[in-house]
C-alpha cells in the first residue's frame, strides 16, 4: 500500500500558479512546494509540469533546480519525473558511479517484467543507448555476467510452478554454494531467467531440503562485491519488501546517513508499497520509520521525506 496522500480532485493550473508564487521574490517558499508536490501522484505531477510550462513558458525542471538545493533538491528532482523516466535516470547514475550494483539489481529484479521493459525503453529514449550495453561497458568479470544477465532478460511473469524443477535447481544451487563457486554459470542462469514464482518454489525447497535459506548460505561464502550482488538479487526476487527494509535500516544506522539510498527507497516506493515496508521497519527496529528519518535528517529534506511517508503537518 502506498504512503502518498494525494487528493482525488485537484487543479493543475492552480497548482502551477501556486508554485510560481512560491518561487517568486526573495527566497523560495519551500513549505509551499512540499505541500503541493509532496501530495500529488505521478499523473498529477505530470499535469502540473505541463500546465506550468504552458502558462509561464519556462522549463519547470530547471526552475525547480534553481530554487531548491542540497538533498532536498535531489529528492524533489527524482520525485517530479514520471516513474519510468526517474528509474532510467537512477540506473544511469548508478552505472556511472562505481557502478552501484544495488540500484541495477533492484530495478531488474523487483519490477515486473513489463514495468522493467518500460524503464529500459525510457532509458534508450533518454540516453540513446541500451541499458545492457551501458552495464556491460562499465562492469567486468563475474559482476558483468550477472548484471548483464539480469537487465537483459524478460522473465515469464506467470504463477505456474514446476515442483520437480524447483527441487532439482535447489540442489544445483546448494552444491555450487557449498563448493563456494558463486560465479557458476548455473547459478547465474537460474537467478536471471526463472520466473519469480518458480524462484520462490526453489527457495522453499532449498530451505526445506538443506536447512538454510539461499541468501544466508551465500553469506557464508567469502565476502565480495559479487556475493553481495548475488545475495541482493535473490532477496529482491523473493522478498523485496524485506530487502527494502534492510536498505533503509543500513542507510539510517550507519555512521553518516546514506541519503542516496534513503531517498531512492522512499521516492520510488511511496506510490507502491511503502506502508508495508514501514511496518516491517517497525517490527525489525522497534521504532517507526518516520521517527528514524526525522532523527537522521533535517530541514526541507526531512519535511519532504516525512510528507512522502504519509506524515501530515
Amino acid at each position: 500500500m502506498a504512503t502518498l496522500i494525494a487528493p482525488d480532485d485537484f487543479s493543475a493550473v492552480a497548482d502551477a500558479e501556486a508554485l510560481k508564487k512560491a518561487f517568486h521574490g526573495w527566497g523560495t517558499n519551500e513549505k509551499a512546494v512540499i505541500a503541493i508536490l509532496g501530495h500529488r501522484n505521478a499523473a498529477q505531477r505530470k499535469l502540473i509540469w505541463k500546465a506550468y510550462e504552458e502558462k509561464y513558458q519556462e522549463n519547470f525542471i530547471k526552475r525547480l533546480e534553481s530554487e531548491l538545493s542540497g538533498h532536498f533538491e535531489k529528492a524533489m528532482y527524482r520525485w517530479i519525473f514520471d516513474p519510468s523516466d526517474r528509474d532510467a535516470l537512477l540506473v544511469n547514475v548508478a552505472i556511472k558511479k562505481v557502478p552501484d550494483y544495488r540500484v541495477i539489481v533492484e530495478m531488474s529484479c523487483i519490477k515486473s517484467p513489463e514495468d522493467f521493459l518500460i524503464v529500459k525503453r525510457a532509458y534508450q529514449i533518454r540516453y540513446k543507448r541500451s541499458m545492457e550495453e551501458d552495464v556491460a561497458a562499465q562492469t567486468s568479470g563475474d559482476m558483468r555476467k550477472l548484471l548483464v544477465a539480469l537487465v537483459g532478460v524478460h522473465r515469464y511473469a506467470g504463477g505456474e510452478i514446476d515442483t520437480k524443477l524447483a527441487k532439482s535447481e535447489a540442489d544445483i544451487l546448494n552444491k555450487a554454494i557449498k563448493d563456494k563457486v558463486l560465479n557458476h554459470d548455473e547459478i547465474i542462469r537460474i537467478i536471471s531467467t526463472r520466473s519469480k514464482a518458480q524462484l520462490m518454489a526453489t527457495r522453499n525447497h532449498y530451505k526445506d531440503d538443506h536447512g538454510i535459506s539461499i541468501s544466508k548460505h551465500v553469506t557464508h561464502s567469502p565476502s565480495s562485491e559479487f556475493s553481495s550482488a548475488l545475495r541482493a538479487a535473490i532477496k529482491c526476487l523473493t522478498e523485496p519488501k524485506k530487502y527494502y527494509e534492510k536498505v533503509l535500516r543500513n542507510a539510517l544506522k550507519q555512521k553518516g546517513t546514506d541519503e542516496d539510498a534513503l531517498t531512492r527507497v522512499i521516492v520510488t516506493r511511496a506510490e507502491v508499497d511503502l506502508e508495508e515496508i514501514k511496518d516491517l521497519y517497525y517490527k525489525r527496529n522497534n521504532v517507526t520509520l518516520e521517527h528514524a528519518v526525522a532523527k537522521e535528517t533535517s530541514g526541507d529534506y526531512k519535511s519532504f521525506l516525512l510528507t512522502l511517508l504519509g506524515k501530515n503537518d
